[in-house]
């Protein structure tokens, strides 16, 4: 089984930043994307950004230019750079990667609990 576990979300005034986090274990062949969602209430989930295994990114244009999308391969982990907060980034952000466990397995993807991001002043 694959586990992801988030950090970094809080409280941070318009105009500010915060670093999100999602690490995997887990029982981990080789991991493919790795994807930032966000859910805000009364909204559909929706993508902020992806970084495929090469390194190739894609970003919502509500957050090109502000939010950073990182990996680590070596940890496992993606991080999510976020400047420039505005109220309407306030969401419960949930990270999801393409893993496959196995050579044989198929991928499957697995995603975080969340964190919430609450930016007010």
């Amino acid at each position: 089984q694959v586990q992801l576990v988030e950090s970094g979300g809080g409280l941070v005034q318009p105009g500010g930043s915060l670093r999100l986090s999602c690490a995997a274990s887990g029982n981990i062949f080789s991991i493919y994307t790795m994807d930032w969602y966000r859910q805000a209430p009364g909204k559909q989930r929706e993508l902020v950004a992806s970084m495929a295994r090469g390194g190739s990114t894609n970003y919502a244009d509500s957050v090109s230019g502000r939010f950073t999308i990182s990996r680590d391969n070596a940890k496992n982990t993606v991080y999510l750079q976020m400047n420039s907060l505005k109220p309407e980034d306030t969401a419960v952000y949930y990270c999801k990667f393409g893993v496959q466990v196995s050579s044989t397995e198929p991928l499957n993807n697995y995603w975080g609990q969340g964190t919430q991001v609450t930016v007010s002043s």
